[in-house]
């Protein structure tokens, strides 16, 4: 593991100083969990961005795929509602009544 050194204002040093005490955890272990945490966070905004730009590019090709998926499951809906489940193709018999002892 790498060893990294950054400056940090005193303020944001006595709040991790602080949260490293209630945690009970080092101050390297908070620090290095923020930065997880933050970069992961910015990978995933990049990710939903490119989404976004690469549906605004394919722009009514994209909408026209949709109506077209819709229309058809639409249709699925529709023809599934007309089917019924077949019945049970055997009956349980039905059982003699209990003899009572006379």
């Amino acid at each position: 593991m790498s060893l990294v050194s950054i400056r940090l204002p005193n303020d944001i040093e006595a709040r991790l100083a602080r949260e490293a005490e209630r945690a009970r955890r080092p101050k390297s272990e908070i620090a290095r969990d923020a930065i997880v945490d933050y970069l992961e966070r910015l990978e995933r905004e990049r990710f939903l961005e490119e989404i976004a730009r690469a549906s605004r590019s394919r722009g009514k090709e994209a909408l026209d795929t949709a109506e077209d998926a819709l229309r058809l499951d639409n249709e699925a809906l529709d023809i599934a509602e007309g089917v019924r489940e077949p019945g049970a193709k055997y009956r349980a018999r039905k059982r003699a009544p209990k003899r009572t002892k006379s």
